[in-house]
Protein backbone atom coordinates (compact mmCIF):
# COMPACT_ATOMS: atom_id res chain seq x y z
CA UNK A 1 0.00 0.00 0.00
CA UNK A 2 1.18 3.28 -1.25
CA UNK A 3 1.56 5.88 1.86
CA UNK A 4 1.76 9.65 0.44
CA UNK A 5 3.31 12.51 2.03
CA UNK A 6 3.54 16.25 1.94
CA UNK A 7 5.76 19.63 1.77
CA UNK A 8 5.27 23.28 1.20
CA UNK A 9 6.47 25.49 -0.95
CA UNK A 10 6.46 29.39 -1.73
CA UNK A 11 8.05 28.69 -5.57
CA UNK A 12 7.66 26.83 -8.66
CA UNK A 13 10.53 24.79 -9.28
CA UNK A 14 8.40 21.59 -8.62
CA UNK A 15 7.39 22.26 -11.84
CA UNK A 16 10.56 20.89 -13.50
CA UNK A 17 10.57 17.80 -11.42
CA UNK A 18 8.03 15.43 -12.66
CA UNK A 19 6.21 15.36 -16.18
CA UNK A 20 2.68 16.65 -15.79
CA UNK A 21 -0.62 15.57 -17.27
CA UNK A 22 -2.26 18.25 -19.70
CA UNK A 23 -4.67 20.43 -17.81
CA UNK A 24 -8.27 20.30 -18.18
CA UNK A 25 -8.75 23.94 -19.21
CA UNK A 26 -6.43 26.56 -20.51
CA UNK A 27 -7.18 28.27 -16.72
CA UNK A 28 -4.46 25.43 -14.95
CA UNK A 29 -2.14 26.24 -17.60
CA UNK A 30 1.68 26.91 -15.87
CA UNK A 31 2.00 29.61 -18.21
CA UNK A 32 -1.65 31.27 -17.30
CA UNK A 33 -0.52 31.10 -13.91
CA UNK A 34 2.93 32.46 -14.48
CA UNK A 35 1.22 35.62 -16.05
CA UNK A 36 -1.00 36.29 -12.96
CA UNK A 37 2.11 36.02 -10.90
CA UNK A 38 4.56 38.15 -13.40
CA UNK A 39 2.07 40.43 -13.13
CA UNK A 40 1.41 40.92 -9.54
CA UNK A 41 -2.46 39.71 -9.41
CA UNK A 42 -1.12 36.68 -7.35
CA UNK A 43 1.28 37.41 -4.63
CA UNK A 44 1.05 38.83 -1.40
CA UNK A 45 0.77 42.30 -2.35
CA UNK A 46 -2.22 41.42 -4.78
CA UNK A 47 -3.21 39.87 -1.42
CA UNK A 48 -3.58 36.02 -2.74
CA UNK A 49 -0.22 34.73 -0.91
CA UNK A 50 0.49 31.54 -2.20
CA UNK A 51 1.70 28.24 -1.19
CA UNK A 52 1.65 24.80 -3.00
CA UNK A 53 0.78 21.60 -0.92
CA UNK A 54 2.91 18.95 -2.93
CA UNK A 55 2.12 15.52 -2.08
CA UNK A 56 4.46 12.74 -2.63
CA UNK A 57 5.12 8.84 -2.04
CA UNK A 58 6.73 8.83 1.67
CA UNK A 59 10.30 9.11 1.46
CA UNK A 60 10.47 10.06 -1.84
CA UNK A 61 11.00 13.83 -3.28
CA UNK A 62 9.05 13.49 -6.94
CA UNK A 63 5.80 15.67 -6.51
CA UNK A 64 2.69 13.13 -7.84
CA UNK A 65 0.56 16.42 -7.06
CA UNK A 66 0.15 19.70 -6.41
CA UNK A 67 -2.65 21.45 -5.28
CA UNK A 68 -2.57 25.80 -4.97
CA UNK A 69 -3.84 27.26 -1.51
CA UNK A 70 -3.91 31.15 -1.34
CA UNK A 71 -3.80 32.62 2.29
CA UNK A 72 -6.44 35.34 1.65
CA UNK A 73 -8.03 38.53 4.01
CA UNK A 74 -10.85 39.17 1.55
CA UNK A 75 -13.14 37.36 -0.69
CA UNK A 76 -11.85 39.42 -3.77
CA UNK A 77 -12.24 37.38 -7.02
CA UNK A 78 -14.22 34.38 -5.88
CA UNK A 79 -17.95 34.07 -7.20
CA UNK A 80 -18.29 31.79 -4.08
CA UNK A 81 -19.77 34.33 -1.73
CA UNK A 82 -19.17 33.26 2.46
CA UNK A 83 -19.98 36.30 3.41
CA UNK A 84 -22.33 35.42 5.59
CA UNK A 85 -19.91 33.36 7.45
CA UNK A 86 -17.63 36.01 7.97
CA UNK A 87 -20.38 37.78 9.53
CA UNK A 88 -21.67 34.76 11.94
CA UNK A 89 -17.75 35.15 13.15
CA UNK A 90 -17.76 38.75 13.31
CA UNK A 91 -20.92 38.33 15.76
CA UNK A 92 -19.04 36.20 17.84
CA UNK A 93 -16.20 37.93 18.38
CA UNK A 94 -14.51 35.59 16.14
CA UNK A 95 -11.93 36.07 13.14
CA UNK A 96 -12.72 34.89 10.22
CA UNK A 97 -9.93 35.78 8.55
CA UNK A 98 -6.86 35.12 7.27
CA UNK A 99 -8.73 32.10 5.51
CA UNK A 100 -7.51 29.74 2.80
CA UNK A 101 -8.67 29.35 -0.95
CA UNK A 102 -7.89 26.72 -3.43
CA UNK A 103 -9.38 27.83 -7.04
CA UNK A 104 -7.92 29.75 -9.95
CA UNK A 105 -8.14 33.44 -8.86
CA UNK A 106 -10.78 35.48 -10.77
CA UNK A 107 -12.20 33.07 -12.70
CA UNK A 108 -15.31 31.14 -11.73
CA UNK A 109 -14.73 28.42 -14.17
CA UNK A 110 -15.34 24.63 -12.93
CA UNK A 111 -12.01 22.05 -13.18
CA UNK A 112 -9.34 20.34 -11.77
CA UNK A 113 -7.85 21.94 -8.44
CA UNK A 114 -4.79 19.64 -8.39
CA UNK A 115 -1.67 19.40 -10.81
CA UNK A 116 -1.16 15.29 -11.33
CA UNK A 117 2.15 14.08 -12.68
CA UNK A 118 1.99 11.48 -16.00
CA UNK A 119 0.41 8.50 -14.69
CA UNK A 120 -1.20 9.21 -11.56
CA UNK A 121 -4.93 9.18 -10.77
CA UNK A 122 -6.78 11.61 -8.18
CA UNK A 123 -7.40 8.88 -5.32
CA UNK A 124 -9.06 9.71 -1.65
CA UNK A 125 -5.64 9.25 -0.53
CA UNK A 126 -4.05 12.06 -2.71
CA UNK A 127 -6.38 14.09 -1.79
CA UNK A 128 -6.31 13.54 2.37
CA UNK A 129 -2.50 14.02 1.85
CA UNK A 130 -3.46 17.11 0.17
CA UNK A 131 -5.39 18.21 2.71
CA UNK A 132 -3.26 17.53 5.86
CA UNK A 133 -0.91 20.03 4.22
CA UNK A 134 -3.60 22.66 4.19
CA UNK A 135 -4.44 21.69 7.78
CA UNK A 136 -0.77 22.37 8.47
CA UNK A 137 -0.79 25.66 7.05
CA UNK A 138 -4.10 26.75 8.82
CA UNK A 139 -2.61 25.55 11.89
CA UNK A 140 0.37 27.80 11.73
CA UNK A 141 -1.41 30.93 10.19
CA UNK A 142 -4.71 30.04 12.51
CA UNK A 143 -7.10 30.28 9.08
CA UNK A 144 -10.52 30.15 10.29
CA UNK A 145 -11.36 27.50 7.10
CA UNK A 146 -10.08 26.38 3.52
CA UNK A 147 -12.58 26.78 0.17
CA UNK A 148 -12.13 24.71 -2.78
CA UNK A 149 -14.10 26.41 -5.56
CA UNK A 150 -15.11 25.62 -8.84
CA UNK A 151 -13.93 21.54 -8.29
CA UNK A 152 -15.25 19.10 -10.34
CA UNK A 153 -18.11 16.79 -9.68
CA UNK A 154 -15.42 13.90 -9.21
CA UNK A 155 -12.98 15.56 -6.73
CA UNK A 156 -16.57 16.49 -5.09
CA UNK A 157 -17.28 12.42 -5.14
CA UNK A 158 -13.87 11.60 -4.00
CA UNK A 159 -13.97 14.32 -1.15
CA UNK A 160 -16.87 12.48 0.14
CA UNK A 161 -13.89 9.25 1.69
CA UNK A 162 -11.54 12.04 3.19
CA UNK A 163 -12.01 12.61 7.33
CA UNK A 164 -13.03 14.63 8.51
CA UNK A 165 -15.51 15.07 6.25
CA UNK A 166 -15.41 18.12 4.05
CA UNK A 167 -18.50 20.45 3.71
CA UNK A 168 -20.18 20.50 0.23
CA UNK A 169 -22.16 23.77 -1.66
CA UNK A 170 -23.87 23.19 -4.92
CA UNK A 171 -24.62 25.88 -7.47
CA UNK A 172 -25.58 26.50 -10.75
CA UNK A 173 -23.82 28.67 -14.11
CA UNK A 174 -25.18 28.09 -17.12
CA UNK A 175 -23.45 26.64 -20.22
CA UNK A 176 -24.39 26.08 -23.95
CA UNK A 177 -24.48 22.49 -25.28
CA UNK A 178 -23.57 21.75 -28.78
CA UNK A 179 -26.43 19.36 -29.10
CA UNK A 180 -26.78 16.62 -31.77
CA UNK A 181 -29.72 18.24 -34.09
CA UNK A 182 -31.15 14.76 -34.45
CA UNK A 183 -29.81 11.71 -32.36
CA UNK A 184 -30.05 8.80 -34.34
CA UNK A 185 -28.79 10.95 -37.35
CA UNK A 186 -26.09 12.11 -35.07
CA UNK A 187 -25.50 8.26 -34.32
CA UNK A 188 -24.76 7.54 -37.40
CA UNK A 189 -22.82 10.47 -39.01
CA UNK A 190 -21.69 12.97 -35.58
CA UNK A 191 -22.72 15.33 -36.95
CA UNK A 192 -23.35 18.58 -34.39
CA UNK A 193 -24.60 21.74 -34.99
CA UNK A 194 -24.04 23.03 -38.56
CA UNK A 195 -24.11 26.86 -38.06
CA UNK A 196 -25.99 29.52 -35.28
CA UNK A 197 -29.79 29.22 -37.70
CA UNK A 198 -29.46 25.42 -37.16
CA UNK A 199 -29.35 26.06 -33.50
CA UNK A 200 -32.03 28.40 -33.71
CA UNK A 201 -34.31 25.76 -35.31
CA UNK A 202 -33.73 23.68 -31.78
CA UNK A 203 -35.90 27.23 -30.13
CA UNK A 204 -39.32 27.68 -29.93
CA UNK A 205 -40.36 30.28 -32.54
CA UNK A 206 -40.92 33.29 -29.88
CA UNK A 207 -37.38 32.77 -28.67
CA UNK A 208 -35.88 32.33 -32.10
CA UNK A 209 -37.68 35.05 -33.71
CA UNK A 210 -36.55 37.58 -30.28
CA UNK A 211 -32.77 36.13 -31.01
CA UNK A 212 -33.02 37.16 -34.44
CA UNK A 213 -34.27 40.60 -33.81
CA UNK A 214 -31.39 41.33 -31.38
CA UNK A 215 -29.17 40.86 -33.85
CA UNK A 216 -30.92 43.37 -36.81
CA UNK A 217 -30.63 45.48 -33.15
CA UNK A 218 -26.88 45.60 -33.51
CA UNK A 219 -26.51 45.73 -37.46
CA UNK A 220 -28.79 48.87 -37.70
CA UNK A 221 -26.63 50.70 -35.33
CA UNK A 222 -24.09 50.28 -38.12
CA UNK A 223 -21.81 47.97 -35.71
CA UNK A 224 -20.18 44.72 -37.27
CA UNK A 225 -18.25 41.95 -35.43
CA UNK A 226 -15.12 40.47 -36.49
CA UNK A 227 -13.30 37.50 -34.57
CA UNK A 228 -8.97 37.61 -34.33
CA UNK A 229 -7.45 34.19 -33.42
CA UNK A 230 -4.08 33.72 -31.70
CA UNK A 231 -1.40 35.23 -33.75
CA UNK A 232 -3.77 37.90 -35.50
CA UNK A 233 -4.34 39.72 -32.24
CA UNK A 234 -2.19 42.73 -32.47
CA UNK A 235 -0.74 45.15 -29.81
CA UNK A 236 -3.23 47.74 -30.81
CA UNK A 237 -5.87 45.21 -30.52
CA UNK A 238 -4.50 44.86 -26.88
CA UNK A 239 -4.39 48.31 -25.98
CA UNK A 240 -8.28 48.88 -27.24
CA UNK A 241 -9.29 45.78 -25.92
CA UNK A 242 -7.98 46.76 -22.34
CA UNK A 243 -9.52 50.14 -22.52
CA UNK A 244 -12.99 48.51 -23.00
CA UNK A 245 -12.07 45.75 -20.54
CA UNK A 246 -11.44 48.66 -17.77
CA UNK A 247 -14.67 50.48 -18.54
CA UNK A 248 -16.27 47.74 -17.42
CA UNK A 249 -15.17 48.20 -14.01
CA UNK A 250 -15.06 52.21 -13.93
CA UNK A 251 -18.89 52.55 -14.47
CA UNK A 252 -19.22 50.78 -10.87
CA UNK A 253 -16.51 52.72 -9.62
CA UNK A 254 -13.84 50.17 -9.01
CA UNK A 255 -10.79 48.79 -10.27
CA UNK A 256 -10.26 45.61 -12.92
CA UNK A 257 -8.66 42.68 -11.48
CA UNK A 258 -5.81 42.35 -14.11
CA UNK A 259 -3.35 44.50 -16.00
CA UNK A 260 -2.54 45.06 -19.49
CA UNK A 261 0.40 43.06 -19.30
CA UNK A 262 -1.72 40.34 -17.75
CA UNK A 263 -3.16 39.87 -21.49
CA UNK A 264 -0.41 41.14 -23.31
CA UNK A 265 1.74 37.56 -21.66
CA UNK A 266 -1.15 35.84 -22.50
CA UNK A 267 -1.50 36.60 -25.84
CA UNK A 268 2.66 35.83 -26.08
CA UNK A 269 2.37 32.53 -24.30
CA UNK A 270 -1.21 31.21 -24.99
CA UNK A 271 -1.99 32.24 -28.78
CA UNK A 272 -3.47 29.01 -29.84
CA UNK A 273 -6.22 29.33 -26.93
CA UNK A 274 -7.18 32.85 -27.95
CA UNK A 275 -10.12 34.59 -29.24
CA UNK A 276 -10.73 38.54 -29.67
CA UNK A 277 -13.99 39.14 -31.02
CA UNK A 278 -14.52 43.06 -31.55
CA UNK A 279 -17.66 45.36 -32.33
CA UNK A 280 -16.45 47.71 -35.02
CA UNK A 281 -19.13 51.18 -35.40
CA UNK A 282 -19.51 52.81 -39.02
CA UNK A 283 -16.12 54.56 -38.65
CA UNK A 284 -14.13 51.72 -38.09
CA UNK A 285 -13.45 51.83 -34.40
CA UNK A 286 -13.70 49.49 -32.06
CA UNK A 287 -15.90 50.04 -29.69
CA UNK A 288 -16.34 46.84 -27.37
CA UNK A 289 -13.96 44.00 -27.56
CA UNK A 290 -14.79 40.19 -25.58
CA UNK A 291 -12.25 38.02 -24.88
CA UNK A 292 -12.43 34.46 -24.75
CA UNK A 293 -9.81 31.17 -24.08
CA UNK A 294 -10.53 28.01 -26.22
CA UNK A 295 -9.68 23.94 -25.49
CA UNK A 296 -8.34 21.87 -28.07
CA UNK A 297 -11.33 20.60 -29.89
CA UNK A 298 -10.02 17.54 -30.07
CA UNK A 299 -10.19 17.70 -26.04
CA UNK A 300 -12.90 15.64 -24.12
CA UNK A 301 -15.27 18.09 -23.18
CA UNK A 302 -13.74 20.61 -25.42
CA UNK A 303 -15.04 24.35 -24.68
CA UNK A 304 -15.04 28.32 -25.03
CA UNK A 305 -14.49 29.97 -22.50
CA UNK A 306 -16.44 34.01 -21.87
CA UNK A 307 -14.77 35.50 -19.40
CA UNK A 308 -13.55 38.99 -20.15
CA UNK A 309 -15.67 41.82 -22.02
CA UNK A 310 -16.09 45.74 -21.92
CA UNK A 311 -17.67 48.58 -24.34
CA UNK A 312 -16.25 52.43 -24.52
CA UNK A 313 -20.61 53.33 -24.30
CA UNK A 314 -24.18 51.68 -24.03
CA UNK A 315 -25.02 50.22 -27.59
CA UNK A 316 -28.42 48.34 -27.93
CA UNK A 317 -28.17 44.57 -27.40
CA UNK A 318 -24.29 44.55 -28.06
CA UNK A 319 -23.80 42.73 -25.29
CA UNK A 320 -26.10 40.01 -26.15
CA UNK A 321 -23.86 39.69 -29.67
CA UNK A 322 -20.21 40.02 -28.54
CA UNK A 323 -20.65 37.83 -25.60
CA UNK A 324 -23.21 34.52 -26.47
CA UNK A 325 -24.19 35.02 -30.23
CA UNK A 326 -20.53 35.31 -31.57
CA UNK A 327 -19.68 32.96 -29.16
CA UNK A 328 -21.90 30.35 -30.18
CA UNK A 329 -21.09 30.56 -33.83
CA UNK A 330 -16.87 30.28 -32.98
CA UNK A 331 -17.89 27.00 -30.25
CA UNK A 332 -19.63 25.63 -34.31
CA UNK A 333 -17.00 26.38 -36.22
CA UNK A 334 -14.61 25.11 -34.06
CA UNK A 335 -16.39 22.34 -33.27
CA UNK A 336 -16.50 22.71 -29.53
CA UNK A 337 -18.95 20.92 -27.41
CA UNK A 338 -19.54 23.69 -24.51
CA UNK A 339 -19.42 27.05 -24.25
CA UNK A 340 -19.17 28.78 -20.72
CA UNK A 341 -20.44 32.16 -21.02
CA UNK A 342 -19.31 32.83 -17.61
CA UNK A 343 -20.67 33.41 -13.73
CA UNK A 344 -24.71 34.28 -12.84
CA UNK A 345 -27.11 36.08 -15.26
CA UNK A 346 -30.61 34.49 -16.09
CA UNK A 347 -30.65 35.97 -19.03
CA UNK A 348 -28.33 33.73 -20.32
CA UNK A 349 -30.90 30.88 -20.19
CA UNK A 350 -33.75 32.41 -22.50
CA UNK A 351 -31.06 31.89 -25.51
CA UNK A 352 -30.14 28.40 -24.87
CA UNK A 353 -27.48 28.38 -21.75
CA UNK A 354 -28.60 25.10 -19.62
CA UNK A 355 -28.73 25.31 -15.95
CA UNK A 356 -25.42 23.59 -14.53
CA UNK A 357 -24.05 22.38 -11.16
CA UNK A 358 -21.12 23.17 -9.66
CA UNK A 359 -19.83 22.19 -6.49
CA UNK A 360 -17.51 24.22 -3.87
CA UNK A 361 -15.78 22.29 -0.80
CA UNK A 362 -15.63 23.50 2.53
CA UNK A 363 -13.21 23.03 5.55
CA UNK A 364 -14.06 24.45 8.74
CA UNK A 365 -11.26 24.77 11.85
CA UNK A 366 -13.54 26.35 14.74
CA UNK A 367 -16.14 22.81 15.74
CA UNK A 368 -18.38 25.64 17.54
CA UNK A 369 -19.30 26.58 13.45
CA UNK A 370 -19.86 23.48 11.97
CA UNK A 371 -22.83 22.65 12.98
CA UNK A 372 -24.37 25.83 11.66
CA UNK A 373 -22.90 25.66 8.66
CA UNK A 374 -22.94 22.34 7.53
CA UNK A 375 -27.14 22.54 7.68
CA UNK A 376 -26.92 26.07 5.89
CA UNK A 377 -24.53 24.17 3.34
CA UNK A 378 -27.30 21.26 2.94
CA UNK A 379 -30.19 23.79 2.80
CA UNK A 380 -28.35 25.78 0.06
CA UNK A 381 -27.74 22.90 -1.98
CA UNK A 382 -30.95 21.82 -2.12
CA UNK A 383 -32.90 25.41 -2.96
CA UNK A 384 -30.38 25.51 -5.65
CA UNK A 385 -31.17 22.07 -7.17
CA UNK A 386 -35.13 23.46 -7.05
CA UNK A 387 -33.60 26.45 -8.51
CA UNK A 388 -32.05 24.73 -11.65
CA UNK A 389 -34.95 22.40 -11.96
CA UNK A 390 -37.13 25.53 -12.38
CA UNK A 391 -34.08 27.07 -14.80
CA UNK A 392 -34.39 24.23 -16.63
CA UNK A 393 -38.04 24.58 -17.39
CA UNK A 394 -38.16 27.96 -18.57
CA UNK A 395 -35.43 26.99 -21.29
CA UNK A 396 -36.35 27.84 -25.21
CA UNK A 397 -36.09 24.80 -26.65
CA UNK A 398 -38.88 23.16 -28.89
CA UNK A 399 -39.86 19.97 -27.03
CA UNK A 400 -38.28 17.67 -29.18
CA UNK A 401 -35.10 19.20 -28.32
CA UNK A 402 -35.43 19.81 -24.74
CA UNK A 403 -32.25 18.48 -22.97
CA UNK A 404 -32.56 15.93 -19.91
CA UNK A 405 -32.79 17.51 -16.32
CA UNK A 406 -29.31 16.67 -14.89
CA UNK A 407 -29.61 17.78 -11.56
Amino acid sequence: MMIFDYALTQDTSWQTQANWQSPDTPFMSFKFWQALADTGAIGEEGGWLTIYVIVQESGLTAPLAVMPVFIKGHHRGEFVFDHAWADAYARYGVDYYPRLVTSVPFTPITGQRLWLAEGVELTPDILQAALAGVDNIAQQIKASSWHGLFVTEQLAEISEQVTPPLLERQGCQFLWHNHRIDQQAAANSGRCYQDFEDFLSTLTAKKRKNIRAERKKVAKQGIECRLKIGQQISAEDWRTFYHCYVMTYAVRGQHPYLTADFFIQLGETMAEHLMLAQAVDSTGEVIASSLFLYDDPDSPNSTLYGRYWGALAEYDSLHFELCYYQGIEFAISQGLKYFDPGTQGEHKLIRGFEPTKTHSLHRIYDQRFVPAISDFCEQDSEYMRQYRLQAHAALPFNIEHMPDFKG
